[in-house]
This record gives C-alpha cells, structure tokens and sequence, in this order.
C-alpha cells in the first residue's frame, strides 16, 4: 500500500501518459497527466497474485464457472453497501461504456432520445452518438460550487420521445454523493416521464468522509425500469481488465437484456473474472479503505493550493478522484486557460466542454497520483496563474 511509490508509465503503452502530447501538445518528458480516470498505483497484491497464479499455470483456455465470482459480487454489495443481490442478476460487461451501449441497444431505438443531466461522463455522449440516439440536455444547476437537480426545469425540456435516463452515481465531473432525497427526486422523474432509469455507480466505493453513497436499488418504486451498473475497475484500479456487471433485479427488464447479449455472443473475460473475484474480499476491503485515506488527503491538498490561485476554484470533492476546476473567475475566454494550463504548466487535463453543458468553464483534473506529484501541480498551476495574484 505503498501509494507514494513513483511509477513511471511512460512507454507502456499507458493512454494516460503516453498519449498526452498528441491529444494536449503536453510533452511526454516533462509534463504532468491528470486526465485520463485510471489511478497511478498498484492494484492490491491480492489482484496481482491471483494474476501470478493464472501466468503460473500458463493454459489460457475458456473459463469454466462463474459462481465464485458472482459470490465475491454478492459479497462486496452485502458488505460494503448494505445491498442483497441475487447471483442471477447480473450480467458481465467489457466494461462500463459497453454495459452502457448494450442498454441503449436493448432499450432504446434508433431515434429515441436519451437523457443525461450535464455535464457529465463525456463517453455516455459518444455512444448515444455513435448509436444514433438523440441526447437530451438536462444542465445541472451550479449553486456556489455544488451540483443540484431542477426537475421542474427538467419537466420543461422533455418532448416525450425519451426512453431511458442515465445517472452518474456519485457524479462525474462534479464529485458530488447524490442524497436520498435526490436519488427519490430521480426515480419520481424516471416514474413520471415513462423512462428505465440506468444508474451508473462505478464511483460507489470511492466516497470520502462525511457523505454517504445511497444505492440507487434501494429507493422504493423504482424497482420495474430500474438497471444498476457496477465494477472493480474503477475502485482497484484495473480499468484495462474491461470488466463490468450490470444488474437487474426485474425479470422483464433481465430478459430483455438477456436477449441483446446472446444476440452479440457476448461473454466475460477470464482475467476481468479473476481479477474482479480477487479483489471483492477482506484483503481488497483493506486496500480501500487505505486508498480512500490516501485520496483524501490529495483531495485537500489539491482543493487547497488551487483554491488559494485568485479566479480558479475547485468544486468541493464528495467522492472519485476527479478533481472539477472552475476557471470562469479568471475572466479568461476558454482557449486562454486551457493554453496556460497545458502550455505553460504542461498539464493534461480533461476539456471541461466534452462533458456537455454546463462545463465550458471547467477542466477536470486527476489527482490519484503520489502526492509529490499532486503538490507539483499546483506549484506549476500557481506559477501558470501568477500574473493574477
């Protein structure tokens, strides 16, 4: 658990660091990568020595029963979310982005339209494009740095032709745990509007001290268009396995899902199952709960030294690793920040505008990296911002 260990990436064909100076013109040799959402750490050793014993054995064939994996499943949801699943209800995804395709897929049709409150996860975005799905809009409202919901303005937007909403829970940029409240607000918005609400909660473990992550499964009357999605990657760091559950508690919503997966021949991972299987025990438990001590205290270095630079504030960071910087109190057009940002401090950070509205302004930020190199950017942001202090 050693997370200050320094780790050079670079030239391992990571995206995070090695693709920054042709996406950013951040160079490779000196710049910082605070974008792509993996984390600069080892995963625990429990994932690594379940690896080892895989690459030991060295017969790579199709993986036989799932039912210990499902079981490891049932067992992080019971434990470190109060949420009972049945083993049956859940399906394995390539990930998250495709646990999202493939319930635009068996959902939705071409045409309809979907609702995503913005800004958030810019990928929910790209599939719904590529799908050929019309996104609907619905800007989360900013009041003095803290994401909330307006479903009267919400109720307004709609026309009708939307099928299904998708949540981001806890939310992407923003940071923000949803509370109870809000999470009822949703499902009443989903109930009235006819729409299968998609909750995506792959941040679910990540949430720091003094908020509280509601599982979307346990809000009453939601049950019948409910789809929850969940996954190891995020939270051990293992985004490259592409390994993710979607879980379905209603059996005509299962069923259709079912149906959409047998149709594109779809099946697990054997190193996602084994990973995921690995993780989801006592010993994974432990390594999060130091991991989430650890991020904390990037979290108030970061918010604090960003914070203190006049016109740059960061939203107040509930629960991920996402870091959601404002620089509309700088007074600069976009193009402006961005510049200083990449060009003179020589970080690559996420375009606030690639979330959707209501990000113009913003730039996301990374911060699960040893702290040395989270206090090393907000020196190089101090400096890239120094005229204005």
């Amino acid at each position: 658990m050693n997370f200050d260990e320094l780790i050079e990436r670079r030239g391992t064909q990571c995206d995070k660091w090695d693709s920054m100076e042709t996406k950013f013109g951040v160079p490779a040799e000196d710049g910082l990568a605070m974008w792509v959402a993996d984390m600069d750490f080892r995963p625990p050793a429990c994932v690594t020595d379940a690896l080892r014993g895989m690459l030991g054995h060295g017969v790579f064939g199709y993986y036989g029963s799932d039912t210990n994996y499902r079981e490891a499943i049932c067992w992080w949801m019971q434990t470190r979310h109060g949420w009972t699943i049945d083993p049956t209800w859940i399906f394995t995804t390539h990930g998250l982005v495709n646990g999202t395709g493939m319930c635009v897929e068996a959902f939705t049709e071409p045409g309809d339209g979907v609702v995503l409150f913005t800004p958030v996860y810019h990928a929910f975005a790209r599939v719904l494009k590529a799908a050929e799905r019309k996104i609907v809009e619905c800007p989360l409202v900013n009041n003095d740095g803290r994401y909330e919901m307006d479903f009267d303005a919400y109720d307004a937007i709609l026309d009708g032709s939307e099928k299904m909403v998708v949540l981001c829970s806890p939310h992407n940029p923003g940071g923000r745990v949803w509370t109870k409240e809000e999470l009822e607000g949703v499902a009443a918005f989903a109930r009235k509007h006819d729409l299968i609400l998609v909750s995506d909660e792959i941040h679910h473990d990540l949430v720091f001290p003094g908020s509280k992550h509601t599982v979307m499964a346990h809000i009453d009357g939601i049950e019948d268009r409910l789809v929850m999605m969940t996954a190891t990657t995020k939270t051990f760091n293992i985004a490259g396995a592409h390994s993710g559950n979607v879980i379905i508690a209603d059996d005509a919503l299962r069923a259709r899902f079912a149906k959409r997966m047998g149709a594109l021949g779809m099946s697990a991972n054997s190193f996602g199952v084994v990973m995921a299987e690995a993780a989801y025990t006592a010993q994974g438990a432990e390594w999060v709960d130091a991991l989430l001590e650890y991020l904390d205290g990037n979290r108030k270095v970061f918010d604090a030294g960003v914070n203190a630079i006049p016109g740059l504030r960061s939203m107040p960071l509930e629960a991920t690793y996402l870091s959601w910087v404002d620089f509309s109190g700088t007074g600069m057009a976009r193009d402006a920040f961005t510049s200083r940002v990449e060009h003179t401090a020589k970080i690559a950070a996420n375009h606030g505008p690639t979330f959707g509205s209501g990000g113009e302004n913003f730039l996301r930020f990374n911060i699960a990296m040893p702290r040395v190199r989270v206090e090393e950017a907000v020196e190089r942001l101090r400096g890239a911002f120094s005229d204005l202090q």
